[in-house]
């Protein structure tokens, strides 16, 4: 049987996820990829964290070119997180003629037009499915069944923390500072979680989203963004009163005259709307299309083994392409 070999760099909480989905799920992956699938080198510094899997210390590396330069390595899997040195990898990656899979939003949005230059000069792909809503399929299906539509709009939950709450504040009526304590508590936000409510990540994401629905790319710095900081609960009485409900909103809009609107920002949204029911740390993007209508995508939008099954689903798209 063929085998796929592939170096993954980075083996935190998202790279532990993808390399135990492997695991897991070996007889399908293999099945589906007709060829058999191993991590065999990884880029990490911190070989000795307490793992819940198994990983022979001989596949560790400290030296990414070990990978680049490696002829027999076929996919690199950039789990790094961060813009840099993580753009710089997956560029040199590109360039070595490796396909890449990446679940990285900020290296993505930050970097799109030089990554995506670098796939086409290298005659590889890039894929990101696992860089919006974790393990939720938006990415493919927006690009793929999806694609004979001219899409209109798009809303987004995209980050689990704010929405997460926002969902607590609303349903328990507790303050902001309380709830983010205890999203901190279940870890579902960062000791430093200003890059979710400020709506940092979020605007990432929709910059993908934009580059990929509107072909119009805008980097995440000038998207117009602001978090959920200072909401209080009056503010979400009040639109409870209006059967309303406060949501951290990734917006994008094409206007009747061609031009695209977009921005993040806690919004109102009617109690009847499908994104009213998004709850705790649930994503969900709902698109409008110019044939298919309405489409809302639902799901975990975070979490090592979500993240880890969108991440191998690309690798799987990437193999049974090259059939």
């Amino acid at each position: 049987m063929k085998e796929i070999k592939i170096g993954l760099l980075g083996l935190g909480n998202i790279g532990t996820g993808t390399y135990k989905v492997l695991e897991m799920n070996r007889d399908e992956i293999e099945a589906s990829a007709g060829a058999a699938v191993n991590i065999v080198k990884i880029l990490e510094k911190d070989i000795d964290r307490e793992r819940d899997i198994d990983v022979p210390r001989e596949k560790f590396v400290s030296d990414p070119q070990d990978i680049f330069a490696d002829p027999e390595i076929d996919i690199v899997i950039e789990l790094l997180g961060g813009i840099e040195p993580a753009s710089t990898m997956i560029e040199q990656a590109l360039r070595s003629g490796k396909h890449v899979v990446t679940a990285n939003k900020a290296a993505v949005a930050a970097s799109y037009h030089r990554l995506m230059e670098a796939a086409e000069e290298g005659g590889v792909q890039l894929r990101f499915e696992a860089s919006v809503g974790g393990g939720i399929p938006v990415l493919t299906a927006l690009t793929g069944c999806l694609r004979a539509n001219k899409f209109n709009r798009v809303l987004g939950i995209v980050n689990g923390t704010t929405n997460y709450i926002l969902d607590k504040m609303t349903s328990e009526g507790l303050p902001y500072e309380e709830v983010l304590k205890d999203a901190q508590a279940k870890g579902f936000a960062e000791a430093d979680p200003t890059a979710d409510v400020e709506g940092i990540d979020a605007a990432n994401k929709l910059s993908i989203l934009m580059a990929l629905m509107f072909d119009h790319y805008v980097h995440p710095k000038d998207i117009p963004t602001k978090g959920i900081t200072e909401i209080t609960a009056s503010d979400i009485e009040d639109a409870r009163a209006k059967n309303q409900l406060i949501k951290l909103i990734a917006y994008a809009e094409r206007m009747e005259d061609g031009t695209i609107k977009y921005e993040v920002r806690p919004m109102r949204i009617i109690d009847t709307h499908p994104l009213s029911g998004v709850h705790r740390e649930y994503n969900a993007v709902f698109v409008e299309g110019n044939v298919v209508g309405n489409l809302m995508f639902y799901g975990p939008g975070a979490g090592p083994l979500p993240t880890g099954s969108a991440v191998m689903g690309d690798v799987l798209e990437i193999i049974r392409s090259q059939a």
